[in-house]
């Protein structure tokens, strides 16, 4: 079963779905497919139906009973049945859904699974009995795939003693696009635009054709014309979009405080006691609402490289920072139609500083983890962090945008390199200065290994000719630009 043309990239994703609908084996068989909104998940799973004559249904919010209907109606069309089918409760209808594959093994989708599974709590329950083996002696070669984007409660249906746990022969979870994927994604081909496009709309496919109707920008001297007319322009479906993203998550019930928190973050205020004083809170009074956005796939929290008790927060959707950043505190003249072009100059220097350039160190310790050459860091990475390191000398500390940990032959932890990001910087020897201090501070540490340690300066701006001729003399020297950030393998 080849992949459809229309569908972009998601090649392991579309092998996955073709296998669990292809398994030979007899009965019914369950798999979860997750993510957030507007990655693609229906897209792909209606093509599978297509592709394979399945049978799919995308439920709404409502009652119980009007789902079943609604259910009954989308099956009876299903079959071809002269009058809709009526379900008196989910018993019969999942056990009707389980006599679909007569002919062989048949994908059946229920998309949006959490608005049925809120308005009838005992489903999960009822699609596990019917997958018990009294319940497949009449089940037939149904490939059952339930769908949803409330990521806490798709998690939680295969997890501890959920019903289904257990259950399912696919776990499947559809991402974001990396920053490489989503460049080829909207066409672009200058990195640097690639790069401050990415910032703003992240990988999420649905921004490209449905937010912004493929209007993309015309190369770097289009770049904030583009932003004037498809993000910050009140007539566009963007420039709303991360209000939607919080009102659209049911388990956020106090948006004005899911917001404050996200704009603190946005802010640079990434430690919870930072969040805490910029809310005027308590640390302890934000392990909930934390915790809520982590769930629901909005924040992420990220070790320190180098104190694991000591993480930082991050906002995981892009659009999230821009909105709290760069619209929010303007939204009152952005809301009026044609004064972006008046207003977006003043906001150019926060986009670079608060929203560029925390995304550009992400992005570079990405593509240390993910895309660099084992060869460019003298080792495999096991884990990519940024982290803090204590300089008891000067009484201050240095922060570390990239820090690259391997294993050795005894598989110990080493430090494979450490790494310095400035988007808007021409980098140069006083950079690697730094870098140099930073490592004879790591040097000196119990349990950091910094044998191997390689430098590697990221910039957006280019570098120094005599950084460059250094670099040119040593291979512990590594020059990343956005051109080799984005390079072919």
């Amino acid at each position: 079963m080849e992949k459809p043309e229309e569908i972009f990239d998601r090649e392991s994703e579309w092998a996955e779905l073709v296998r669990f609908a292809r398994l030979p084996r007899r009965g019914a068989t369950l798999g979860v497919v997750s993510g957030r909104r507007r990655q693609g998940k229906t897209f792909l799973l209606d093509a599978l139906v297509r592709a394979a004559g399945g049978f799919m249904f995308t439920a709404t919010e409502s009652s119980e009973a009007d789902a079943l209907r609604q259910y009954g109606e989308a099956l009876g069309d299903h079959l071809g049945e002269a009058t809709p089918l009526r379900f008196v409760n989910w018993d019969e209808a999942i056990t009707r859904t389980m006599t679909l594959a007569r002919q062989g093994p048949m994908p059946v989708v229920i998309d949006e699974f959490p608005f049925l599974a809120r308005a009838s709590p005992a489903l999960p329950s009822i699609i596990q009995r019917s997958l018990d083996p009294a319940g497949q002696r009449s089940n037939t070669q149904v490939r059952l795939l339930l769908c949803g984007s409330a990521l806490s409660f798709m998690g939680g249906l295969l997890s501890g003693t959920a019903p289904l746990r257990g259950r399912a022969g696919l776990e499947l979870v559809v991402r974001t696009l990396d920053y490489r994927a989503a460049a080829r994604f909207w066409n672009i081909g200058d990195p640097r635009t690639a790069l401050l496009v990415n910032a703003i709309v992240g990988g999420t496919p649905a921004y490209r054709h449905e937010f912004t109707q493929d209007d993309t920008p015309d190369g770097p001297d289009d770049f904030d014309d583009w932003v004037i007319r498809a993000v910050l322009n009140p007539a566009r479906p963007l420039f709303r979009e991360a209000r939607y993203l919080l009102a659209e998550e049911p388990d956020i019930r106090d948006p004005a405080l899911y917001h404050s928190v996200l704009a603190a973050i946005a802010d640079g205020r990434t430690r919870r006691g930072e969040i805490a004083n910029f809310l005027g809170r308590q640390p302890s009074d934000l392990a909930h609402p934390l915790g809520v956005l982590e769930d629901v796939g909005l924040v992420v929290r990220e070790e320190d490289a180098f104190k694991s008790n000591r993480g930082v927060y991050r906002a995981a959707e892009p659009l999230l920072t821009f909105y709290h950043a760069v619209m929010r505190p303007a939204w009152g003249d952005l809301e009026r139609s044609g004064r972006a072009r008046q207003v977006w100059p003043r906001l150019q220097r926060t986009f670079l500083s608060k929203v560029v350039g925390p995304h550009f160190e992400t992005i570079c310790r990405n593509w240390t983890r993910w895309e660099a050459d084992p060869a460019v860091l003298g080792g495999y990475p096991s884990r990519v962090a940024a982290g803090v390191v204590n300089d008891p000398a000067a009484r201050t500390q240095h922060e570390v945008d990239v820090a690259a940990f391997g294993r050795d032959e005894q598989d110990r932890e080493e430090l494979l390199a450490i790494g310095e990001a400035k988007w808007n910087e021409t980098v140069g020897t006083a950079h690697l200065q730094r870098l140099l201090h930073i490592r004879t501070l790591l040097d000196s540490r119990d349990g950091v290994r910094t044998d191997r340690c390689r430098l590697l300066l990221f910039s957006g701006n280019g570098f120094t000719g005599d950084l460059q001729a250094m670099a040119a003399a040593d291979p512990g020297i590594q020059l990343i630009d956005p051109r080799r950030l984005y390079a072919a393998d």
